[in-house]
């Protein structure tokens, strides 16, 4: 199991945690898409943004959340069941894999985050936002404490394997002689 040392190691903690919840709550969404209907997602965002328009009607966050539903149709929702599940099966299984410090998983996470950002900076180049901004800056800290991890991990591994009996024997068998 992954035991963090110093502040970095407990950043790389909290970063890697962070996306194994929003792995799972991915994994949630699209179950739920699988389930529910695209009528029923418009008639649950006009009833949790009731309120707020009745409040301002021009409120940013309601009337795109309205926006985006009223667009809905059953190949978008079933798009968007895959996606997530797909997106959040595979940061899940990466997370558990990091916790439990499997040292194929440094690579695969660093490789599957880099596709995320670039497919970010591609939503980026169209349409920019705050929080999209934000989250490529967040994936591209947790790549490279991945990064860090794994060579860290990779070192650790070896100088285990370099103190287990007989291992400097065969070393000094494979070396060449100084002679």
């Amino acid at each position: 199991m992954f035991k963090p040392n110093g502040w970095l190691d407990r950043v790389f903690e909290i970063g890697i945690i962070a996306k194994g919840v929003n792995g799972a709550v991915e994994l949630l969404g699209g179950l739920l898409l699988l389930f529910v209907t695209p009528d029923w997602i418009r008639h649950l965002a006009v009833s949790v943004t009731r309120v707020e328009l009745s409040e301002d009607p021009h409120d940013f966050i309601a009337t795109h959340l309205l926006h985006t539903t009223n667009g809905l149709t059953g190949n978008a929702v079933l798009f968007g069941a895959v996606y997530l599940l797909t997106h959040g099966a595979v940061k899940v299984v990466l997370v558990v894999a990091l916790l439990l410090n499997k040292l194929w998983a440094y690579p695969w996470m660093i490789v599957v985050l880099l596709l995320f950002i670039g497919y970010q900076l591609y939503r980026i180049s169209i349409d920019p936002t705050a929080g999209l901004i934000a989250l490529t800056i967040f994936d591209v800290v947790i790549v490279l404490l991945t990064w860090r991890e794994f060579r860290v991990q990779r070192r650790i591994r070896n100088d285990q394997a370099g103190s287990r009996p007989g291992h400097a024997e065969r070393s000094a068998a494979a070396a060449p002689a100084d002679r």
